[in-house]
């Protein structure tokens, strides 16, 4: 990385390099879109993947820390930090233009802590509506709810969006633009319809049957998870990390306790880690066959839905023993795990292996190679491996499009780097690549429990901890290989039992806001196995 300190101070001469957790480079605000579109075209390393953008709230300035990496090396990480110099009226230079996955993330800022980004082409608020009073994230926002109060009234989408755009000599001009045509022809699909997988509203406008144009609409059922992250403790966070993407209950979990454990030095005993790590990958395998059913349902095949409920179930039956939940998997605390395996456990895993196996060639069988789901598929809803980089889609989704981004390859954690299995790649970027990665996903998380399960050490199952668990002063990320991809937890401490700052990286967020690019020109009749393919999750956007 001396390499890139070098080019980091040939471009921002006054930039600010600290070796923290991560090389960490703060530059003034005007400057840090030159910055971030030179590490981005770093011709031998380029950092052309934004992990994550993090509104905070620094006291008397707000600022934003972006998290870069490059899609050649997961490991290789920068943190680049800037602050807006006017807090009533904080600005700062998007970076839409050399990130796309930017652009929900900068409203995301804008409607919780008030900062908006010049020459962003849409700055409405994402997630809150628009006549919404005050910035939950500041550190003085005012909480009564006198000042929004609950309304049960449908509220009128906002069709014009503001922006800051910066002309030619240098001046700074606020207009609206329109998001659609007047004479567009628009569609609503949700927020309450089977294929939008939750509480998510798109607006589409077509062509005919093709689709032109699709607005996302999120936060429904916005939850305020962050904000209500700041009053508690971390082992009281943890039962909201279950709530998000609540098919990766377990990963979640795994990826916040491993973000404490890292700041507060804890040790996971060995059994623990086992336990882990077996435990992420029955979660993954519930996800897939849930994915599964749900995609070839959104298809019309409703005896394949079923099926992949009742694989599903057999997991469901061992996470019920083990923990005592079914969807909310509560076993991951920081130190270890909160439960041991029940006696049977070995014997009920081992057992579940040949029969997914059996159950895998069924479904390959019944319905892979279906001359309708063929049609529906391939083909269809095409993403690049460029457009999977700079949209930040990871997972299988990303890995269908021939991008290398398995988080448990590339930053091993827990016992990911004591196992073989195989990273599963496609090249095709449609939904066809998409549908299949999940199903050979699942045949190699049967490889990995395979060469645990047996091997289980005796030994504690959780570390022991303080009462009270107070983080060093700094900042902390984690990042773990959830089902749908890339999730990664940041924590800035101020040295309390509470996060100064807490943001989770979700990946659906990342998947919805690739939707917009990979459905233009389709048929609107393919937008509900494109969205199937895609497999996001809602609350796990509507934190």
């Amino acid at each position: 990385m001396e390499d890139i300190k070098k080019l980091i101070l040939d471009t921002v001469k006054d930039a600010v390099i600290e070796e923290k957790q991560k090389l960490t480079v703060t530059v003034e605000w005007t400057k840090l879109p030159l910055l971030a579109k030179t590490l981005r075209n770093n011709k031998d390393l380029p950092f052309d993947f934004l992990v994550n953008l993090i509104g905070v709230d620094r006291g008397e300035e707000l600022g934003v820390n972006y998290l870069i990496c490059s899609s050649k090396d997961l490991s290789k990480e920068i943190v680049l930090k800037t602050s807006a110099t006017n807090r009533e009226n904080p600005l700062l230079y998007t970076v839409t233009d050399i990130y796309e996955s930017a652009h929900y993330s900068e409203r995301e800022v804008y409607a919780l802590l008030g900062i908006r980004f010049i020459n962003n082409p849409d700055m409405r608020k994402f997630f809150l509506n628009s006549d919404w009073r005050g910035f939950p994230l500041r550190k003085d926002y005012d909480a009564n709810p006198e000042i929004n109060p609950v309304s049960i009234e449908s509220k009128e989408i906002q069709d014009i969006a503001p922006r800051i755009m910066e002309t030619e000599d240098g001046k700074l001009l606020e207009e609206t633009v329109k998001v659609f045509e007047d004479d567009d022809y628009i569609i609503n699909i949700g927020p309450q319809h089977p294929s939008t997988h939750g509480v998510m509203h798109f607006r589409v406008s077509l062509d005919g049957e093709n689709i032109k144009k699709i607005d996302v609409h999120s936060g429904y059922i916005h939850r305020g998870i962050e904000k209500l992250s700041e009053s508690l403790t971390y082992p009281q966070i943890l039962h909201f990390t279950d709530r998000l993407d609540y098919l990766s209950a377990n990963m979640n979990r795994h990826a916040l306790c491993m973000c404490v454990e890292q700041a507060a030095e804890i040790e996971v005993p060995l059994r623990a880690q086992y336990i882990r790590t077996i435990m992420d990958e029955l979660n993954r395998i519930d996800s897939h066959c849930l994915a599964w059913a749900t995609q070839t349902n959104d298809l019309g095949a409703t005896t394949a839905f079923i099926y992949g409920m009742r694989e599903r179930e057999v997991i469901l039956q061992i996470f019920e023993k083990i923990c005592g939940g079914r969807l909310i998997i509560n076993q991951n605390v920081v130190g270890g795990v909160m439960f041991d395996i029940y006696k049977d456990f070995q014997k009920d895993v081992k057992a579940f292996i040949p029969y997914m196996r059996e159950k895998l060639a069924e479904y390959d069988r019944f319905f892979s190679h279906n001359v309708i789901a063929l049609g529906r598929m391939v083909n269809i809803g095409y993403l690049s491996k460029e457009n999977a980089i700079t949209y930040g889609v990871t997972g299988p989704a990303g890995r269908a499009s021939g991008w290398s981004c398995d988080i448990r390859k590339h930053i091993p954690y827990a016992l990911y780097d004591k196992v073989n299995f195989k990273e599963v790649i496609r090249t095709e970027g449609d939904s066809y690549a998409r549908y299949m990665n999940r199903l050979d996903e699942i045949e190699q998380s049967l490889c990995i429990i395979e060469q645990l399960i047996d091997n289980i050490p005796e030994g504690d199952i959780c570390a022991k901890t303080k009462p009270i668990i107070r983080l060093p002063e700094g900042e902390y990320y984690a990042r773990v290989e959830a089902a749908r991809g890339e999730f990664g937890v940041f924590i800035e401490s101020r040295g309390d039992k509470f996060p100064y700052r807490l943001k989770f990286r979700s990946p659906s967020m990342q998947l919805v806001s690739a939707m917009p690019l990979i459905c233009k020109g389709e048929k609107i009749a393919d937008f509900i196995g494109i969205g199937g393919s895609m497999d996001y999750v809602i609350p796990d956007i509507d934190r």
